[in-house]
């Protein structure tokens, strides 16, 4: 990361790192969420969840060495790093495609409802862009600057639905990675467009912090087997602390 997008990520609560996957990448994650699409027909999602107007895969480390190497882009987890220090582990790893002629986004939200506490910021997301995000196809949308608030939308505005006068469009191209503070203030937009518009979410937490989706419990024996000490160490497959908070906790919060 440059000094520039670490300022805008401090500043602002997101920072969008430009053309991050590279195109190799970028055309792997496609063909493999678009194939796993296929293979889990009507039961896609159905781990974590499912909605109207949208599609959803998850537990995505679970179906793919390319998921796997995602989760660690240099690039990209330095940007979670500086968020949340270098304590941190995955919590989920999703993705959402937005259906055409969708006609609602979602509220303005914080993720797990997480308010900072004395420790500082726990929860970050990164949204990667599989098509592009424009104004038009539910782009995700934030209020720079949220994420210093310490409050949650919820419980100080009339209707989180609503347009927020500060709002600003998360946009890009295919490629590229958004990183954000998961305590800004943010939700997804309506997809006025003919075409669906896929996205990839990478939620990472603090370590003291019980994981949006319980890897240890999820991932298949032979996929944890063959886990580097690096990804066992991201995914907490090891640690006894993440086992007695995440074992316990069924967690559910709003993803882009």
């Amino acid at each position: 990361m440059t000094d520039q997008e670490r300022l805008q990520l401090d500043r602002d609560g997101y920072v969008v790192l430009e053309d991050a996957m590279g195109p190799d990448l970028l055309r792997e994650l496609r063909e493999a969420i678009h194939a796993q699409f296929e293979r889990e027909g009507d039961r896609a999602g159905h781990e974590f969840k499912t909605e109207e107007n949208a599609r959803r895969l998850a537990n995505l480390v679970n179906k793919g060495e390319v998921f796997r190497r995602a989760i660690l882009l240099p690039r990209m987890i330095e940007g979670v790093r500086h968020v949340l220090g270098a304590d941190c582990k995955l919590s989920s790893l999703n993705a959402r495609s937005t259906d055409p002629h969708s006609d609602e986004g979602q509220p303005l939200h914080v993720d797990m409802s997480a308010i900072p506490d004395e420790r500082g910021y726990w929860v970050c997301n990164t949204v990667w862009l599989l098509d592009d995000f424009t104004t038009e196809n539910g782009a995700t949308r934030v209020v720079p600057g949220s994420h210093r608030w310490a409050q949650r939308p919820q419980d100080v505005l009339e209707d989180a639905m609503a347009p927020h006068p500060q709002e600003v469009l998360v946009l890009g191209k295919a490629g590229s990675i958004a990183v954000m503070n998961s305590h800004t203030w943010h939700g997804g937009t309506a997809n006025r467009t003919s075409a669906p518009r896929l996205a990839m979410h990478g939620f990472y937490c603090r370590r003291d912090k019980p994981q949006q989706q319980y890897q240890k419990q999820l991932l298949d024996a032979d996929v944890q087997a063959a886990l580097s000490p690096e990804l066992r160490d991201l995914l907490a497959i090891d640690d006894p602390l993440n086992d007695a908070i995440s074992a316990s906790v069924t967690v559910r919060s709003f993803m882009k």
